[in-house]
């Protein structure tokens, strides 16, 4: 009768044991779920703020400048031993001015091709050369819409346009008008009687 009640006793302890491993195993999951959505959650912040300065940075009108290689060669010869009675000088020369030559015109092959491409008109040039076409006011998505298919290469999101004419307007160079509950832009020169008058501090 002792060894039978003694295994029983054994298989509580192992399922007590089981069912304590089981339940830290579900909270311990459920902690590292919820680390996992905060660190998801945080990235996904981090994109959107990622995008909003890129917009803010076309707005503005910067483009990161790229790197380009000294246009001066960056290596330069080590300074050459005197000549012994055996060396002729003159073929060394000959030789250390070619070196310099090669390596000038590498270094002009390099630097060349990062001026010969034409300048890519920016987002904020594009939309001030739109207005400026313009007799009406127009709304972010009618200029959004002309934008892309004057450039078919280059889509132009409704978005970034609002937030490059707001830009504008805040540098003088665009005026927003109000009619109703839409908001328009115009060129900052055009003249039109009867419009809303420009409310700059107006916010959507």
């Amino acid at each position: 009768m002792s060894q039978p009640s003694a295994s029983s006793e054994l298989t509580s302890q192992y399922a007590a044991q089981v069912s304590g491993d089981l339940e830290r195993n579900v909270k311990e999951q459920d902690r590292i779920g919820a680390e996992i959505a905060e660190l998801q959650a945080q990235l996904a912040a981090l994109q959107h703020d990622h995008s909003v300065l890129l917009n803010m940075q076309q707005v503005l009108g910067i483009t990161p400048a790229p790197a380009e290689p000294a246009a001066e060669p960056a290596v330069e010869p080590a300074a050459e031993p005197a000549a012994s009675p055996r060396t002729k000088p003159r073929s060394r020369k000959a030789g250390t001015s070619s070196r310099r030559r090669t390596a000038t015109r590498a270094s002009a092959k390099k630097a060349r091709p990062a001026a010969e491409p034409p300048a890519r008109p920016t987002l904020v040039d594009l939309v001030r050369g739109h207005l400026a076409e313009q007799r009406e006011p127009r709304s972010t998505s009618e200029i959004a819409a002309a934008l892309s298919q004057e450039h078919p290469d280059r889509p132009v999101k409704n978005t970034v346009v609002r937030t490059t004419v707001e830009g504008l307007v805040a540098k003088g160079l665009a005026q927003r008008t109000k009619q109703g509950s839409s908001v328009y832009y115009t060129a900052p020169d055009t003249d039109r009687s009867g419009d809303a008058e420009p409310q700059s501090g107006t916010t959507e």
